[in-house]
């Protein structure tokens, strides 16, 4: 959405226009004008990266859960498996990496890909750390991290308005 969109008049209306022609520059036309350039200055970054191109949760990641296990699956596009690694400190799982450029900088005009380090986390805390693998496989690291045996049974409802014990 326009910063423009909520201003309840716009720039080249009508009178606008007239005072602007006739030289008869108001104040308040003045001020309006460099209110909307300050906003369209501090508003200028947002919505520059497409929604389609991911930049801000790359890599993209697909999270899967079955009774017993926890199947993540991370795109990895252009990125050698040598250069990924998978940890899992208490609780959470680091996926971290570097994609790197092909060509030189200096020859690159226009790009659309993501390169550099990137990292994600996943807060995986009832997962048997010992039994966790992954596979890597056309662009693909996939994760397999199987629940604990006694994770199953940590969840209780509990009741919904149900008069407190303490009152």
């Amino acid at each position: 959405m326009n910063v423009r969109d909520l201003v309840p008049w716009r720039r080249n209306n009508e009178r606008g226009r007239n005072l602007a022609v006739l030289g008869e520059e108001s104040p308040f036309l003045e001020l309006h004008r460099e209110v909307n350039r300050l906003f369209d200055e501090a508003f200028r970054g947002f919505d520059a990266t497409p929604a389609w191109s991911g930049a801000s949760h790359w890599p993209q990641a697909e999270v899967e859960e079955s009774e017993n296990d926890y199947r993540i699956s991370v795109e990895l596009p252009g990125v050698d498996e040598k250069d990924v690694e998978v940890v899992m400190h208490e609780g959470v799982l680091v996926v971290r990496g570097h994609k790197r450029s092909e060509i030189s900088d200096a020859g690159r005009a226009v790009t659309e890909r993501t390169y550099g380090r990137f990292e994600r986390r996943f807060a995986l805390h009832d997962v048997d750390e010992d039994r966790l693998y992954a596979k890597f496989h056309n662009g693909v690291l996939t994760i397999i991290a199987p629940k604990a045996p006694d994770s199953r049974d940590k969840a209780r409802r509990i009741p919904i308005n149900q008069p407190s014990l303490t009152h």
